[in-house]
């Protein structure tokens, strides 16, 4: 198969820790199986994996969605460890803020305007994300420049040079986030990954960004347990509320690439512009089947299409986020919407 290679680890050991909770490792470099990655050439330091411990399971996660945010926009290697290193500074990695507040928020603790987003917007990890990328791309030779002085001319900040002492920190995140270390192994519900997905799985080279992104965080909720009502922020957490169901698992995966969605099935089978059928479909379209309490005019399941017949998605109380083919579902298929342009 042709196309963009996912990296898809269970997880990552890192001490005791595991770092799964943003959901997708290395979407757009390395292979299934958690081959080292080729390296994209950086000015900054020589990762050292140890750094990582230091970080804990909030940080990690938030830093995973900046790393999957600029992999999908094909921001190299370097910028995505310049906004890392960034987010540390302003915020230790942690979404600082409430909206009814006057003042910096976020994780790269920006001020709500017409530059950077409303408050709700700015605690969104995602719109951050995005919002300090389109400054960073917008630097003058950034690329060749030392970290510091660019995170300064995104953030503007009064204390240019404190950035760069979290270069190493940051390379190392993004190399571990990336799957760089090959150190990534199967666990945490997610064993069947490998064995789930064709060998060398890749998706189509006509997959959007926003699509490649939400069908990697997707997979990355792979083997964790099925919650009616439950949003998905958290599916790992143990706490059910916090677990996907099949709308909330679409819902967070789009919200990760940036794009809002609605949160139930009712409306979710109403967005974007329809598909005619199933050989149509194209990676990241919302597929949409009577369920066991809708009808074809009125679907009440959905999953994810990514590609290559498979459906992501989350079937019912009592199983788990998983993958499906979608031959077996094209009898049943009520509507397909592609949710972006």
């Amino acid at each position: 198969m042709t196309g963009r290679p996912i990296l898809l680890c269970g997880a990552v050991a890192i001490g005791a820790m595991v770092l799964c909770a943003a959901g997708v490792i290395g979407i757009f470099g390395g292979t299934l199986a958690c081959s080292r990655q080729p390296a994209t050439p950086s000015p900054g330091p020589v990762p050292d994996a140890t750094r990582v411990e230091r970080y804990d399971r909030e940080q990690l996660s938030n830093a995973t969605t900046i790393v999957v945010v600029g992999a999908g926009r094909g921001v190299p290697t370097y910028g995505q460890i310049i906004a890392v290193a960034t987010a540390i500074e302003q915020s230790s990695l942690r979404n600082i803020g409430r909206p009814e507040h006057d003042g910096p928020l976020g994780l790269f603790q920006q001020r709500s305007n017409n530059q950077w987003g409303t408050p709700q917007q700015l605690l969104d990890p995602a719109h951050a994300a995005n919002t300090f990328y389109d400054k960073l791309l917008g630097v003058p030779n950034w690329a060749q420049r030392p970290l510091a002085d660019v995170a300064h001319a995104v953030q503007h900040s009064r204390h240019r040079d404190a950035y760069a002492r979290w270069e190493a920190d940051a390379a190392a995140i993004v190399a571990v986030t990336t799957g760089a270390y090959g150190r990534c192994h199967a666990g945490d519900g997610m064993a069947a990954v490998a064995q789930a997905l064709p060998a060398n799985f890749s998706l189509p080279d006509d997959t959007p960004p926003a699509a490649a992104i939400a069908i990697g965080w997707a997979l990355g909720q792979l083997g964790t347990p099925y919650s009616f009502g439950g949003d998905c922020t958290d599916a790992r957490s143990g706490d059910p509320a916090k677990q996907c169901d099949c709308s909330s698992l679409i819902q967070q995966a789009y919200r990760a690439s940036g794009l809002t969605l609605p949160r139930v099935t009712d409306d979710q089978q109403h967005i974007g512009m329809p598909v005619a059928s199933l050989s149509n479909a194209r990676a990241g379209d919302l597929v949409f089947i009577p369920g066991a309490t809708g009808t074809r005019t009125d679907p009440g399941h959905v999953g994810l299409y990514i590609g290559h017949h498979l459906i992501v998605h989350a079937p019912h109380t009592g199983d788990v986020v998983k993958l499906t083919n979608a031959d077996g579902w094209a009898p049943r298929i009520a509507k397909i919407r592609r949710p972006f342009g």
